[in-house]
């Protein structure tokens, strides 16, 4: 019995040792993510412009559809209809990293 309990207990221990050298060795090669985060931005709306197509321009890297990131849009301006007009003022949101965090 001792000595199946010692087997036991050395295939764990080498088990154990493979298969954690080879998550360890698998998350080395793995490249992180950089965080992103949330700037605003206010944004002259020019001739033809319409909130879905300034969604369509800054909703990269949000995580959101086009109609999410237009009721964001809808809901940061006050806006209870999708009407905009040349000459206004947009406040708008990206998502950058910190590297990356110029304005638009």
């Amino acid at each position: 019995m001792m000595k199946q309990l010692i087997a036991l207990s050395l295939v764990v221990l080498l088990g154990s040792h493979f298969f954690g050298n080879s998550i360890m060795n698998a998350l080395a090669g793995e490249t992180e993510i950089p965080a992103l985060e949330k700037y605003y931005t206010s944004i002259e709306i020019q001739k033809g412009d319409s909130l879905w197509s300034i969604a369509g321009t800054y909703l990269e890297n949000s995580g959101m559809t086009t109609a999410q990131y237009v009721k964001e849009l809808k809901n940061i301006n006050g806006l209870k209809e999708d009407t905009i007009h040349s000459g206004q003022y947009l406040t708008v949101v990206y998502f950058a990293s910190d590297s990356d965090s110029r304005v638009r």
